[in-house]
């Protein structure tokens, strides 16, 4: 599976939806994308990682770096990691669940619950 990143919106969210191996070769992808909404104006972004089924170091930095962003525009980020999004589980729900920072991420199972909220206004 190549890596693949589409936009999208939904109401007041900018919506990406990723898909294959976030590690240090596609990484660089996603953190221009991220950057990219930033600079058109869009404060408030759903990261779909439903179907990434690989993630290394580079791309929890990534998700790390787009979190302190949007916090530093007073804007939102949520991540969609169902539980069971893949035969054995969301890989990057393991993987920041193991690296201890989950805790830092608004996490939702479906891009409906992550949009569901309001975003907070500034």
């Amino acid at each position: 599976m190549t890596f693949k990143v589409t936009d999208g919106e939904q109401g007041e969210w900018a919506v990406l939806r990723v898909s294959g191996e976030l590690d240090l070769v596609t990484s660089p992808v996603l953190r221009q994308r991220v950057h990219d909404a930033v600079a058109q104006g869009r404060h408030h972004l759903v990261l779909d990682l439903s179907e990434v089924f690989f993630c290394d170091s580079s791309g929890v930095g990534v998700l790390i770096a787009a979190r302190r962003l949007f916090r530093s525009c007073q804007g939102g980020l949520r991540l969609i990691l169902p539980a069971r999004g893949a035969v054995d589980g969301s890989h990057v729900n393991r993987v920041l669940g193991a690296l201890g920072v989950r805790r830092l991420f608004d996490v939702y199972p479906d891009l409906a619950a992550a949009v569901d909220e309001e975003p907070l206004s500034a």
